[in-house]
């Protein structure tokens, strides 16, 4: 069981990575009593007299998270029941590893894993494909694969016919993250220029920018390429900021040629799915947040004075490593990546 956002949580469930989800939003400020809560709130995820042998805090170094799941323990847990995660004293772990502040997040975890017993390793972060009754005993997921908004309104036939074009994320939670929109743009006239399918990609938030994109595209593109409007998905440019869910992203992301973005969640994504991609780090190391597994097939643009510069990843301005990424070193990159791995 998963406790963990109802999205990620879904999607992982779908392709049989977990069993179960247990919804728990706000993991950003997670109260204490957050994850009981949440159990005795849906007795269905896990019912009344079952009870919990082992909880493994997968969220931070503590303290809040590892009393969360002691919580569970205390109301829940079997006699035997173990917690697992970093050394936390103020949460009673006493026995887990050191937090490295320094490693890369996913050996980080990875280390937890093993220290705990468990076969682990980065290679189990390449998620196995959806497919019928993948995780569920049941049938496909409803809809899968058909493109529509979040007011169940239609926006093409199925996200079959976007395979293999180039996934551009233009968006980011922080502007010291985000590419400046002016490049997106350029990049995104120049690969049409070149014959390729391109599909901007975001979130509800973000439409305003990938909008921004489409009309600065167009301009561009004037008399060099046709493009589509933001509703016209048969054209070469379609824009679905706002309307896939997270399972739609991923299989759109699945589908794709590549994918170019920030540092940000659905890099992890192309990862998890092996699809080739390109990424623009600026205020934060590729070492802690880059791909771990596949090296070959990502391209990491990073131009950094040193190893050890270390941007504010929250501010507002983009930042300066960030700046120095031309639209030609992405497009260099986009070219030299491998084609798609044999589904």
């Amino acid at each position: 069981m998963l406790a963990g956002p109802p999205g990620p949580g879904e999607l992982l469930r779908r392709r049989g990575v977990v069993d179960r989800v247990l919804p728990v939003e706000g993991v950003r400020a997670l109260d204490e009593a957050a994850v009981a809560g949440a159990l005795r709130a849906s007795p269905d995820v896990l019912p009344p007299g079952r009870c919990v042998d082992l909880a493994a805090n997968l969220h931070g170094r503590g303290p809040q998270s590892a009393r969360a799941l002691r919580t569970v323990l205390d109301e829940r847990g079997t006699a035997g029941a173990l917690l697992v995660g970093h050394r936390c004293a103020a949460a009673g772990l006493e026995d887990g590893p050191e937090w490295d502040g320094d490693a890369a997040e996913v050996d980080r975890w990875v280390r937890l894993v093993v220290a705990a017993g468990g076969p682990c390793s980065a290679d189990d972060l390449v998620l196995p494909p959806a497919g019928p009754g993948v995780g569920t005993g049941a049938g496909p997921r409803a809809g899968a694969g058909e493109v529509s908004g979040a007011d169940g309104t239609g926006v093409g036939d199925d996200l079959r016919r976007l395979a293999g074009a180039v996934v551009l994320h233009p968006g980011a939670a922080s502007g010291s993250r985000r590419w400046p929109v002016d490049r997106w743009a350029a990049l995104a006239a120049r690969l049409l220029a070149d014959g390729h399918r391109v599909v901007l990609t975001g979130a509800g938030a973000e439409t305003e920018l990938t909008g921004e994109v489409v009309r600065r595209t167009r301009a561009a593109s004037a008399g060099a390429a046709r493009t589509g409007g933001p509703d016209d998905d048969a054209g070469p440019l379609v824009d679905l900021a706002g309307r896939c869910d997270l399972e739609q992203l991923a299989d759109l992301v699945a589908r794709a040629r590549a994918l170019v973005c920030g540092d940000t969640g659905v890099a992890h994504l192309a990862t998890a799915l092996r699809t080739p991609s390109v990424l623009l780090f600026g205020p934060t190391s590729p070492a802690a947040w880059g791909p771990a597994v596949d090296r070959d097939r990502h391209a990491v643009l990073w131009p950094a004075p040193d190893a050890g510069y270390r941007g504010d990843p929250h501010a507002d301005a983009v930042d300066p490593v960030l700046a120095r990424t031309g639209v030609d070193d992405v497009l260099a990159a986009l070219r030299a990546l491998p084609s798609r791995p044999a589904a």
